[in-house]
């Protein structure tokens, strides 16, 4: 039988070259050529006769939806209860989950905790290394006291023998760090390029959907932030999670940026310790670590992220401008702060063209929805006049261009973790006021920019 052969193809226009050149002879882009391997024709009679066929092995059917048995997925626990809530619920059999975040955030660290547990429990685990050696991962389970005698390990970088492995020992879950170590014989190329991590990508996502072993994958990231490797790497993936925070800090946030068997945006956090990532059951309290008495220019918001209310304390620091004025937004999007500030001029009366404007979300939790509006320009006119807001008031909604402040979704929920955690006024969009009255709680409904400062400056 005919043995595949490598090529040249660009990435731009697509071209085949038979070389590598540094441009494209097509189109003239320039390093757009990788390295891709491209599998001999196979006539339909002679696919007949080597047994080959389709994905499984057979001729492809068409059918209609509704004749598709539908079963719920198996999802096995990782013994982290914060994990399995940013997994969607538990890791689903035959998953590929990619990971990635900044070096020493704690990505080894929670991947071999989880497969120590999962292996204690009685779900087989490998532990498949690229980067380091055994002794230096056995090192790493001894100082954090991990139970080694059930998890196998194994050193590896070849992607055909780790399959070859995976099929003998046929585990639960299996772990590879990195995806960046890995390589195929089927191409030439250095491990780490985009080729190759996209060929052995490819490789161990057949291999998971057809032998049902749930795959952690770890990835490096660039220095904006982003996986390294190709884009396509991430739709190959069934999930997608980042690790958010920074690497000196004592918490650790893991937030799902790709879900199918989940809720995106969902949001795990950890504190680092001595003996690993330990899960914090109570979010929002490390959120909300403030001083003893009222300062000016911050606030509590009322923030959801995926499936869970959280909240989370936002400051601002607005003080006059030596030179040209600066918007700066630590935690939040830098674009919409300037966008804020018009509104808040034109709507509220609450100029700030002459001065310089400090946001930030304390704790290093990054807030992208538009729920935090409202919190984001209270804080920076607390800070403008200088008058400090109650402890007590928690806010949420989101602002509009004209100063209309929208309903945001979910805001029951926001409410009851409010009054949950002892806050005595809420300021909310009118869309989300509650129907009936809440016994010890001010609820503040407010349909105007101009309504809510009002309101929030007021409030003894």
């Amino acid at each position: 039988m005919a043995k595949a052969k490598s090529v040249y193809r660009c990435e731009q226009c697509g071209t085949d070259h038979l070389k590598w050149a540094g441009q494209c002879s097509d189109c003239g882009e320039w390093n757009s050529l990788t390295e891709v391997s491209i599998a001999p024709t196979v006539t339909h009679r002679a696919q007949s006769k080597i047994g080959g066929g389709g994905y499984a092995g057979q001729a492809a059917n068409v059918t209609t939806l509704n004749q598709i048995t539908v079963s719920h997925e198996s999802r096995l626990a990782t013994g982290i209860s914060e994990f399995d809530r940013v997994l969607g619920g538990g890791l689903v059999t035959g998953s590929v989950v990619l990971i990635g975040g900044d070096p020493g955030i704690g990505k080894s660290t929670i991947l071999l905790q989880t497969a120590t547990y999962m292996a204690a429990a009685k779900n087989s685990a490998l532990y498949i290394t690229g980067e380091e050696s055994l002794s230096q991962v056995a090192l790493r389970a001894n100082r954090l006291d991990l139970p080694t005698d059930k998890l196998r390990v194994m050193a590896e970088t070849c992607v055909e023998r780790i399959c070859d492995v995976l099929a003998q020992e046929r585990p639960a879950v299996a772990i590879l760090d990195s995806i960046q170590t890995l390589y195929t014989e089927s191409l030439q190329s250095a491990p780490g390029g985009v080729s190759q991590i996209r060929e052995s990508a490819a490789i161990l996502t057949r291999f998971a959907k057809n032998s049902g072993t749930a795959l952690f994958i770890v990835g490096h990231v660039t220095k904006e932030g982003s996986l390294a490797g190709p884009r396509v790497l991430e739709h190959m993936v069934d999930c997608v999670l980042y690790f958010e925070g920074q690497s000196d800090s004592r918490y650790r946030m893991i937030r799902a940026v790709k879900n199918r068997f989940g809720a995106v945006n969902e949001l795990g956090v950890f504190g680092m310790t001595d003996k690993g990532l330990k899960e914090v059951a109570n979010p929002s309290a490390i959120f909300l670590s403030r001083y003893d008495e009222a300062i000016p220019g911050s606030i509590v918001m009322i923030s959801r992220e995926g499936t869970r209310p959280l909240l989370v304390e936002v400051q601002a620091l607005v003080d006059d401008a030596h030179g040209q004025p600066r918007r700066v937004a630590l935690g939040l999007e830098q674009n919409r702060l300037n966008m804020l500030l018009a509104v808040m001029h034109r709507h509220g009366g609450v100029q700030t063209s002459g001065q310089d404007v400090y946001v930030n979300v304390v704790g290093g939790l990054k807030i992208t929805e538009t729920g935090s509006d409202l919190a984001v320009l209270l804080a920076c006119a607390s800070s403008l006049r200088g008058k400090a807001l109650p402890q007590q008031l928690a806010v949420f909604g989101e602002v509009g261009l004209s100063g209309e402040i929208r309903p945001v979704p979910n805001g029951q929920e926001r409410l009851k973790e409010a009054v949950k955690h002892g806050f005595k006024y809420i300021i909310l969009p009118r869309g989300n006021a509650p129907q009936k009255a809440i016994p010890g709680v001010k609820v503040i409904a407010v349909a105007r920019l101009h309504e809510a400062l009002t309101e929030a400056i007021n409030l003894d």
